[in-house]
């Protein structure tokens, strides 16, 4: 009797410790597609702003290999990936960077002025973003 309640507990722990945190709460994941959203929203509002396409696909489709990597099943990626809660939880967020960068719905001003200074910081946004 000792022996099982002693494999149980160890199953259960087991179980406990490789549970995987749902993907919107791995930030090199979620991160990721935030920010791919974000340079999107820029180029399609600022005519002066082109997106690198390949590099955008690049890096989407190698996210799905990372999930992968991390454990995660096609099934559960693509629910991650489809799912409407996600999908606006995202654009929520994406609309709370582009406001508290100073962009202004309807202002492609503001995007462009946006857009460029994230090209010029060379992070993850503006990777994926170039001037036309």
């Amino acid at each position: 009797m000792r022996a099982m309640t002693m494999a149980l507990m160890l199953s259960l722990t087991a179980g406990a410790l490789s549970a995987k945190p749902h993907l919107r709460d791995v930030p090199e994941i979620d991160g990721t597609l935030l920010a791919v959203g974000i340079a999107d929203e820029i180029r399609k509002n600022c005519p002066d702003i082109s997106a690198r396409m390949f590099r955008a696909l690049t890096l989407v489709n190698s996210l799905k290999g990372r999930a992968r990597d991390m454990g995660y099943s096609d099934a559960e990626i693509d629910a991650y990936r489809t799912s409407d809660t996600e999908k606006a939880r995202l654009k929520a967020a994406r609309a709370t960077y582009l406001e508290n960068s100073g962009v202004t719905a309807g202002q492609p001003a503001t995007y462009c002025m946006l857009g460029r200074a994230e090209i010029e910081k060379g992070g993850q946004i503006g990777a994926l973003l170039r001037m036309n």
